[in-house]
C-alpha cells in the first residue's frame, strides 16, 4: 500500500500565505515600536496633541472628499442636464 500524498503547495498559495505572514509580522513590529516610542517620548508628544488633532481635521476633510465628485456640472452632463439643472 503506497499513498502518493503530495503536501507541496502551489506557488500562488505559498505567495499569498507569505504575504499574509509578512503583513502580520510588520503590524506586530509597528505596534511594538509605537508603544515604545510613546512610552519613552510621552513628555515630548503630549503638549503637541491638541495641535495634532486640529491638523487632522482639515486633512481628513481633504482626503475624505477626494474623488467625491463635488463638481455638480459633471453630474449634470452625465444625466443630460445643462448647467442650470434643466434637461437638454
Amino acid at each position: 500500500m503506497t499513498s502518493n500524498h503530495s503536501h507541496r503547495q502551489l506557488p500562488a498559495e505559498s505567495g499569498d500565505r507569505m504575504r499574509r505572514r509578512t503583513h502580520w509580522v510588520f503590524l506586530a513590529f509597528a505596534a511594538i515600536a509605537a508603544f515604545f516610542l510613546l512610552a519613552e517620548h510621552r513628555a515630548h508628544v503630549l503638549p503637541f496633541l491638541p495641535w495634532l488633532l486640529l491638523l487632522v481635521c482639515p486633512l481628513m476633510h481633504l482626503f475624505m472628499h477626494h474623488g467625491d465628485g463635488h463638481d455638480d456640472s459633471s453630474h449634470d452632463r452625465r444625466d443630460g442636464r445643462n448647467g442650470s439643472g434643466e434637461r437638454k
